[in-house]
């Protein structure tokens, strides 16, 4: 029986549907309405059948022509729930003939066919919290061992403070990131209010024995997994090797719970290097890029 597959506004989603969707086969945050609605200009969906599948398209547009777009702070979308290779590959074809030009994340369960377009592998490292603390720290690399022994004034801190850390995020690291603009850093604010209302967004530092924060985390929590949205070190904070006590505080704090942590990426070897020191697995997705504009339009998007 052929399946139905729709691009709906985002005004036209049946959100307790999509959200069930997204609830029952393990999807990811980034897909969930709320994200969504918070973090994009604008976004439709892909529906298949009554909401056996669903798949977010942030998108916007340029010269009259639709284009997709990940939003600032988004590590994976793609399509989550129950399909066939043969549904997965009409997907494509509809989203083809929705927008002509793309740069969007798949999630770590779409396996797509190589040659229907241009995947690039990318980097997402994860560690189990299902083992208690004493299991995952034998997974610490020595030289991670070693830093955690040192003698310190260092306090973890339970803090509610997202306003805060995003202002220092945004201090240290939009000048390196200029893509990520403030409008973007307001729509964060903006959901990370929201989530701690709902009790899905939490803060922890580590600071220094005057209380001024060393290294910061925000990071949200569904069902399944703590996704560390924003972390952030002073310069201070590096050569007193303070994510090492915070990353190692958040796992100890949350060991057991059955939760994945969630470390968001990285490809940038330091980062990657630092999250193999502490045990954690890669969890690989995809980046799609398509570009199918007119020329000579099309020389301009590479």
């Amino acid at each position: 029986m052929p399946c139905s597959i729709s691009i709906l506004p985002a005004d036209q989603i049946d959100v307790s549907k999509w959200k069930v969707c997204i609830e029952n086969n393990k999807g990811l945050m980034y897909s969930g309405t709320d994200y969504l609605n918070q973090m994009t200009d604008q976004w439709c969906g892909v529906v298949i059948n009554d909401y056996q599948s669903v798949m977010p398209l942030p998108y916007r547009k340029k010269w009259g022509i639709t284009y997709l777009y990940t939003p600032a702070f988004t590590q994976q979308l793609g399509l989550t729930g129950n399909y066939t290779e043969n549904e997965w590959n009409a997907i494509f074809h509809t989203i083809s003939g929705f927008a002509k030009y793309g740069d969007y994340f798949l999630n770590h369960l779409n396996k797509p066919k190589l040659n229907l377009g241009n995947f690039t592998g990318r980097n997402n490292f994860i560690i189990s919290l299902s083992r208690s603390y004493e299991e995952i720290y034998t997974g610490y690399s020595t030289n991670f061992k070693r830093i955690l022994k040192k003698q310190t004034s260092f306090s973890y801190q339970i803090k509610e403070s997202v306003v805060e850390s995003i202002q220092m995020h945004q201090q240290l690291i939009q000048p390196q990131t200029k893509k990520v603009t403030l409008q973007d850093y307001q729509h964060l604010t903006a959901l990370c209010i929201q989530m701690m209302q709902k009790r899905k967004c939490i803060c922890r530092n580590i600071t220094d024995d005057q209380n001024n924060i060393l290294s910061t985390a925000i990071l949200l929590k569904d069902t399944y997994r703590l996704y560390n949205l924003l972390n952030v070190t002073t310069t201070e904070g590096k050569t007193l090797f303070a994510n090492h006590f915070l990353m190692n505080g958040i796992i100890k704090e949350f060991a057991s719970s059955g939760l994945t942590l969630d470390l968001e990426g990285s490809e940038i070897p330091g980062v990657k290097e630092f999250y193999e020191k502490m045990g954690a697995t890669n969890q690989p997705y995809y980046h799609w890029h398509f570009n199918q504009l007119p020329f000579p339009i099309s020389l301009l998007k590479r």
